[in-house]
């Protein structure tokens, strides 16, 4: 499969090296490592596969275009797009044309989420009642002096969007009744910091995001009928540790297992793989899961903006 990178910046360079020997080009408005300025001037016979790494608001207009020539694409999250009816479009056009294009989540292949996941299926935990997750960086001088980051929804799509898509990805079909508790901006013009939850969903959820940990990490607490399961940290910032606790009746101190990883990040490589997997099958394009973030995110955002967290 040949592959173009479109936007060459940290991510677009991340994935180019996974692309491998798949990659033939890149396009980037400025870069002075690209092939083209902009994926229109690509010859269609030059590439098979699209690597879209470029800020949010071309996002879509790149993606008509390749999807309309029967490119497939690898778009980084979140799938911004300014409505509903603009996702629609694109996966029409994805069906009529056979290409593919698949919303970029990396953290689903990291291998304590799919542990997580494999447990929450299995049953063992029973009933759950609460997820709770914090994903904290210290990227915040970072965002701020970036021309293009600092703005509108700030640390709620950046690393919300992967919060919501992780609690779908092992809790399935869950509520939209998000709410947002906090949005604040200690440092940047848009949110650094911001704490939502969904009290309607089952489990129910509470997320924490932030720009302002400076020390790199994640933490996940899920508590259940049968017992708790835990999260600590990621491959990337590891050592990351997986904890199952068996609960003991009536009370007492619960047996655990625990599996700690210390490794370099699998998961671009092994999403790449993914995505080679759905052109060669030819999979059926399915924004839902982008529909639904793109709802909830846009709510939180408008209240975020219009200062109406509590």
């Amino acid at each position: 499969m040949r592959v173009i990178v479109v936007g060459y910046g940290v991510q677009g360079k991340k994935r180019r090296r996974v692309a491998g020997r798949d990659a033939v080009g890149v396009v980037d408005p400025v870069g002075a490592d690209a092939d083209w300025r902009d994926v229109q001037a690509v010859p269609l016979d030059a590439y098979d596969a699209a690597l879209v790494c470029t800020p949010d608001a071309p996002k879509v207009d790149i993606l008509r275009h390749l999807l309309a020539n029967g490119k497939h694409a690898l778009v980084e999250k979140p799938l911004h797009a300014t409505g509903d009816a603009q996702l629609v479009e694109l996966e029409k056009t994805a069906r009529d044309t056979g290409a593919v294009c698949y919303t970029a989540y990396n953290h689903r292949f990291e291998p304590h989420y799919v542990r997580m996941r494999d447990l929450v299926h299995s049953g063992v935990l029973g009933r759950i009642y609460h997820c709770r997750m914090f994903y904290g960086n210290g990227t915040a001088r970072l965002v701020r002096e970036s021309e293009w980051r600092d703005r509108e929804a700030g640390v709620l799509a950046d690393l919300g969007s992967h919060l919501l898509d992780t609690a779908r990805f092992w809790f399935g079909e869950i509520g939209d009744d998000f709410r947002l508790l906090s949005a604040s901006r200690f440092e940047n013009r848009a949110p650094d910091h911001v704490t939502i939850d969904s009290p309607g969903s089952q489990p129910r959820l509470a997320f924490e995001m932030t720009l302002l940990s400076w020390r790199n990490h994640f933490t996940c607490d899920v508590l259940a009928e049968n017992g708790t399961a835990h999260i600590r940290s990621l491959c990337k910032w590891g050592p990351t540790t997986f904890t199952h606790r068996r609960r003991v009746l009536p009370s007492g101190r619960p047996p655990e297992d625990s599996v700690t990883l210390v490794q370099e990040d699998p998961t671009w490589a092994l999403e790449y793989d993914h995505f080679r997997r759905l052109v060669a099958s030819r999979t059926l394009t399915d924004l839902g899961n982008d529909r639904w973030l793109l709802r909830i995110l846009g709510r939180l955002s408008a209240e975020g903006a219009g200062g109406t967290a509590r």
